[in-house]
């Protein structure tokens, strides 16, 4: 009787004793740490890191179907990425908006392979044998990279990213007041389209205060070059004009010294025709008086007038020297105007 007692008890006590184990290693096992991932997370802090060395991203969302599909492929190419000597990372859109602006992703999920700064989209499949086959056989080699202002370092792709920032903090601050807060939804809207009339008023009229200043700035800048450019206009006809008189004082002195040195020329011809005139005369004066013969005078006349006929041509020539010599002063008179 004592022993069929003591069996039920028995296994009523061990039945406690493995109930206690149990409850006491299940916190154990839960605090076990996770299995360590070998993708690493991409933020706006850390993504420049993809700007030296070779690079795969993945872009996903908590929420998309066919993101959770390619996580164990993804994961297991990023174990065998030391062996590739490439880093494996992801970027989660809800997390960082900036970043799915920074590459324009518009579908989830979307891969790209980056190559010492230099891009390239990854259209194929998630799965590790592709993904693999695209390392070793460098099958990135063949697709065109996103240059110019296309690449996400570029400053248009920054202002992409910032926008997309803002419209992500938009979403989240909706997410707070239609899900935490339990507004309705519409509210929300309202809300956002007075802050966007509020914000449009604040800096229209912060431009029309400061503005007139700076246009007030740039007039009086304007003004100050333009006196500028007027002295120096000013300096450069004074300048100008000062040549010119100096050329005109010149030419004067020159046609002065020209006039003078005609004026001597002319006294000199003068002279010379005035002697040549005087001896003209001279001869004729010598061969002029009839010889002493027992002529009488009704027999010499016809022969004086013949003679005179003939010995008139020097008056005549006198006449044309003293032409020329007016044609010569007018000439010179002319040139002196």
């Amino acid at each position: 009787m004592a022993g069929g007692r003591c069996g039920p008890q028995l296994t009523a006590l061990l039945a406690a004793w493995v109930a206690a184990v149990a409850a006491t290693a299940g916190p154990e096992q839960a605090a076990l740490p996770a299995e360590q991932s070998w993708v690493q997370p991409m933020t706006a802090s850390n993504w420049t890191l993809v700007m030296e060395g070779e690079w795969m991203l993945k872009f996903y969302a908590p929420w998309c179907p066919s993101c959770q599909q390619t996580d164990s492929e993804w994961e297991t190419f990023a174990k065998n990425g030391e062996m590739l000597q490439i880093s494996v990372g992801k970027v989660d859109v809800i997390q960082e908006p900036g970043l799915s602006g920074r590459f324009f992703v518009t579908t989830l999920p979307a891969f790209f392979h980056a190559k010492d700064g230099i891009f390239r989209r990854y259209r194929g499949p998630g799965i590790f044998e592709d993904l693999q086959n695209y390392i070793l056989e460098k099958k990135w080699q063949s697709v065109e990279p996103l240059t110019g202002w296309k690449s996400p370092a570029s400053l248009t792709m920054s202002g992409m990213a910032g926008l997309f920032s803002i419209s992500g903090k938009i979403w989240h601050l909706h997410n707070y007041f239609t899900v935490t807060l339990g507004i309705p939804a519409w509210c929300s809207y309202v809300f956002f389209v007075v802050a966007t009339l509020v914000f449009g008023l604040f800096m229209g009229l912060r431009i029309f205060l400061f503005l007139p200043s700076t246009e007030q700035n740039g007039r009086s800048e304007e003004a100050h070059r333009a006196e500028q450019l007027q002295d120096a206009e000013e300096e450069k006809d004074d300048s100008n004009e000062e040549e010119n008189k100096d050329s005109l004082v010149d030419d004067e002195e020159e046609k002065e010294d020209l006039g003078d040195e005609d004026e001597a020329e002319e006294e000199e011809e003068e002279d010379n025709l005035a002697a040549g005139v005087d001896e003209e005369r001279s001869e004729a004066n010598d061969q002029g008086p009839p010889g002493e013969d027992s002529v009488t005078r009704e027999e010499v006349e016809p022969e004086e007038a013949e003679e005179g006929v003939s010995e008139k041509p020097c008056p005549a020539d006198t006449e044309v020297v003293e032409d020329s010599l007016r044609q010569r002063k007018s000439q010179h008179a002319d040139k002196g105007l």
